[in-house]
């Protein structure tokens, strides 16, 4: 079933996220940027737990979620124990949501337009976990390049 998928994936890559925000050995580096790289690992953590709580906890998951998505970019100095814990709590409404999502429910229309296409919602989910992993990279990144 790819909702086990699905789920076992967002699961190792937000562990992974985790990982990577507590690897920094300063932690007013993970707000640092740089003439060539213009959003923090903070940020993008930010981001990343917007970003899914948004489109999987409010869409999928009916929490009641309120993003603020420029405040995933413009905060600053958010404390790495409150990311973490965002980061663990984002990784409970996934699992939460997806688990009460049945095979049918994937292949229907994501109740939102996105990108001005309408997707299924399997597709989107599939997206989401790319969004995902293309920040967990530059996030990889950062911390060896800014955090000394």
């Amino acid at each position: 079933m790819i909702t086990e998928s699905l789920k076992s994936l967002y699961n190792r890559d937000l562990n992974k996220l985790k990982t990577e925000i507590e690897a920094y050995q300063n932690e007013e580096n993970l707000w640092k940027t740089d003439k060539n790289i213009a959003n923090s690992a903070g940020n993008l953590c930010l981001h990343l737990v917007g970003n899914l709580n948004h489109f999987i906890g409010t869409h999928l998951g009916n929490t009641g979620y309120v993003r603020h998505r420029e405040l995933e970019f413009s905060l600053k100095d958010v404390p790495r124990k409150e990311l973490i814990e965002k980061i663990r709590a984002t990784a409970v409404v996934i699992e939460t949501a997806l688990s009460q999502l049945s095979e049918d429910d994937l292949k229907k229309e994501y109740p939102l337009v996105v990108f001005e296409d309408i997707m299924t919602t399997d597709y989107f989910l599939i997206h989401l976990i790319a969004h995902l992993d293309y920040h967990l990279g530059q996030i990889n990144y950062h911390r060896r390049l800014l955090d000394y």
